[in-house]
């Protein structure tokens, strides 16, 4: 009888899990998912929003596909997991039995118990459910006169902008006394701070969300500031004070659980053949330096990979190498390569050089290690950087002086972009640094 893989969760690591099971293997595979019957891009929800896309134009694979490629798609929500029988239980009753379990069940948006936090006109925006509930209470600025955006991330700054689009006015609360500046060195969130007052945005720092209050009807109509008791009136809160592993469900279920769904590097849980990937995976320790939890699409894309391997009979590691992400901010695009750390909270080891352009929508800053003069990382701000060269000097060990010298060689902005290598060269070799 054929081996029956299940997974849970149709998102990137559960999707590229059942697509390289395929090309290695005739295993019967099935994908269950409560979300949406095909796998879409997430990241892409926003421009849906914004007109720029059609929901149809974010799944990358056309609806044939899956029974093409005798992959199964269920679409149903498991209530638990009987690791014993290995059986899931579904809502409704109905069960499908496994022999190998996979564990993609992706996150949840934050909520710490503020009073009105599931009332109608309250969402998060992770699922294609927030989507449908942002264009239900904000189409336009007629029907939602303000919204409130809760919490200072890229979910946050991404969910402001789509409002922003459709010329809803946004007040954006950031409990930091700088955008974001928990992550980003204090020049980049200053900038990017200003940036987003720059596309009047009610940007208010150094607050937090004490309630938010409904009107007669159960929709929010107003959220209320805990530092000074005002109330902003509003038809629509975003909650995106961040996201955490969804696993409610398997508390009871024997798998090990810590803020994820706990798995050492084989991706294996404490029960046999069942493993986790994905946001949901918790690291028993970080790999590389790397945080336990990375809830970021390019490390469940890897570790699908890596986990199809072990589930057909050649057993790897997930190993993803050095630390890489991207975003925009608004119109400014941002990477980061290696380590680059905030100076609010900075390794004693860090020293950090700072270039920024004097239209104040470009900067670089570079991590280097104060002692060996070794590049440890690099941001980068409305100036595109190659991945696969900082990941070369990353794994060569250059030095910093090394990759200032050869920084052009990363650079692939479009032809007839203004380049600024020499600029920040010259910067540089001034030695401006910080610690």
């Amino acid at each position: 009888m054929e081996e029956h893989i299940v997974i849970i969760g149709n998102g990137i690591s559960g999707v590229t899990t059942a697509r390289h099971i395929r090309k290695a293997s005739d295993k019967k595979i099935t994908i269950i998912s409560a979300e949406t019957d095909h796998f879409f891009s997430r990241t892409a929800l926003m421009y849906i929003y914004m007109g720029h896309m059609k929901f149809d134009h974010t799944k990358p694979y056309e609806d044939y596909f899956w029974e093409k490629n005798r992959i199964n798609l269920k679409r149903a929500f498991v209530e638990q997991v009987d690791h014993k029988n290995k059986q899931l239980i579904l809502s409704g009753g109905d069960t499908i039995s496994y022999d190998k379990l996979v564990l993609a069940v992706g996150s949840k948006p934050n909520k710490f118990g503020w009073p009105g936090q599931d009332l109608d006109g309250v969402m998060g925006m992770y699922h294609k459910q927030d989507l449908e509930k942002l264009e239900k209470y904000a189409p336009n600025n007629k029907i939602c006169k303000r919204a409130v955006v809760v919490g200072g991330g890229l979910i946050g700054i991404e969910m402001a902008e789509m409002l922003r689009s459709r010329d809803i006015p946004v007040t954006f609360l950031v409990r930091e006394d700088s955008f974001w500046n928990g992550v980003l060195p204090s020049h980049e969130s200053a900038m990017i701070s200003r940036h987003i007052k720059n596309h009047h945005i009610d940007l208010r720092l150094d607050v937090n969300l004490k309630e938010i209050l409904a009107d007669e009807n159960g929709q929010a109509r107003a959220v209320v500031i805990a530092e000074t008791g005002e109330e902003i009136p509003c038809n629509v809160v975003g909650l995106t004070a961040g996201v955490s592993p969804n696993i409610d469900f398997l508390k009871d279920s024997g798998i090990e659980l810590g803020r994820g769904i706990k798995v050492n590097q084989m991706l294996e849980t404490n029960i046999k053949d069942i493993y986790a990937i994905g946001d949901c995976a918790e690291q028993h320790t970080g790999i590389n330096g790397r945080r336990p939890i990375e809830a970021v699409w390019y490390t469940g894309r890897m570790m699908g990979e890596s986990l199809a391997q072990t589930i057909c009979g050649r057993p790897t590691i997930y190993n993803p190498g050095h630390w890489f992400n991207s975003a925009k901010f608004l119109d400014i695009e941002y990477q980061t390569y290696g380590w680059v750390f905030s100076d609010k909270r900075p390794p004693e080891h860090q020293e950090l050089f700072h270039w920024k352009h004097e239209d104040d929508t470009k900067c670089i800053t570079i991590a280097t290690h104060k002692d060996s003069g070794k590049f440890l990382g690099i941001n980068t701000f409305g100036i595109r950087m190659r991945h696969e060269i900082f990941d070369r000097w990353l794994t060569e060990e250059r030095d910093t002086n090394y990759v200032v010298a050869h920084l052009v060689e990363a650079n692939f902005d479009p032809e007839f972009f203004k380049h600024f290598e020499k600029d920040i060269q010259r910067a540089y070799n001034s030695q401006e640094v910080t610690a």
